[in-house]
């Protein structure tokens, strides 16, 4: 459970009666920096979160705010969640929304699945990021995973999700689960080779303490730490923003990974453009088609009462996710190729 050492606070009865000048409640704060109102909350439109970054110049995606539950900074990064009053619960991290009540199916399913399905008895997993619980989740839906690594940086983002989102959390129960709390590249690089059979990267964007992990040096380590036909999901940006970024990701993971090397998409609507793409590669070694799943999750599904039915993935979009329009298919396949 988070604690107030741990940053994280709950309400209490007078500070829920002041309001900040937006008419938005702060409902937690750090020691530090008690009653700041975040930098994130639009100036424009009172009352409202704007996601505004240089990843996405031009533009902003909003979501009006009827309170906010915590706001804090840990040692890497601000941490803030609000309830919205379209997408449930929100999770914000340095200005960037992370997940949605609503929409966070659309994400951690298909990062986890996709990889997961595409390989028969998947029994050891890493994930290196993913603080808020949600790849552990889809990930111990599968029954012949015997074992989780996780492997997360910002321990107060656990804390957070344990208390604001326990749907999501939840995956944090698995006795499957042994928790890293530190860098994800130095964990990699004690991992002896051939460890894992599936390496799942739920990485932000990459600017912040996520910025390694969308570097060939990282790509190299997860390589090696997969056993022969082994296989990474990673979060890859939108088609829409971060085409050039995308470029340099195929190139190095082509490179790098003698498998198969696919890009797959879905939508997420508070996600900038509505969309996220993922990077799927695997070793060389047994043959891995991404596209045709071999292990349906749906078999596990009597399992997992605990985590609620899924509510994305299938094995229709699964094949449907990997069908790119024409301009990213052009610039993809040049690389893959």
């Amino acid at each position: 459970m988070a604690t107030e050492e741990s940053g994280v606070k709950r309400l209490g009865e007078e500070e829920e009666k002041n309001n900040n000048e937006n008419g938005v409640t702060l409902a937690a704060e750090t020691k530090e920096n008690a009653t700041t109102k975040p930098d994130f909350i639009s100036s424009v439109i009172p009352g409202w979160f704007s996601e505004i970054s240089p990843l996405w110049p031009g533009e902003a995606h909003s979501l009006k705010v009827e309170k906010i539950l915590f706001q804090g900074r840990s040692d890497y990064q601000d941490i803030l969640v609000f309830q919205s009053s379209t997408y449930g619960k929100v999770l914000v991290l340095d200005g960037v929304i992370q997940l949605t009540e609503r929409d966070e199916c659309a994400y951690q399913e298909m990062i986890t699945h996709l990889p997961l399905c595409s390989i028969p008895n998947p029994k050891k997993v890493l994930v290196i990021g993913g603080g808020d619980g949600g790849v552990l989740r889809e990930v111990s839906r599968h029954s012949s995973v015997e074992q989780i690594d996780h492997c997360e940086i910002d321990k107060m983002v656990i804390d957070v999700a344990k208390q604001f989102f326990p749907d999501v959390a939840v995956g944090h129960e698995d006795p499957r689960v042994n928790l890293h709390i530190g860098d994800g590249v130095a964990f990699l690089k004690a991992v002896p080779e051939g460890t894992y059979d599936a390496v799942i990267v739920d990485s932000s964007d990459p600017i912040g303490p996520a910025e390694e992990l969308f570097k060939r040096p990282f790509f190299e380590l997860v390589a090696k730490a997969l056993r022969p036909g082994g296989v990474v999901s990673t979060q890859a940006e939108s088609i829409w923003l971060h085409m050039h970024i995308i470029e340099d990701i195929v190139a190095n993971c082509r490179e790098i990974f003698k498998g198969s090397v696919k890009y797959a998409w879905t939508t997420v609507p508070t996600y900038p453009s509505g969309l996220m793409g993922f990077m799927l590669c695997s070793t060389e070694g047994p043959a891995v088609d991404f596209k045709h799943p071999v292990n349906p999750i749906g078999a596990n599904q009597d399992t997992c009462k605990s985590k609620g039915p899924l509510k994305f993935y299938n094995p229709e979009i699964h094949t449907a996710a990997f069908c790119l329009p024409s301009f990213a298919k052009k610039v993809i396949d040049s690389k893959t190729k």
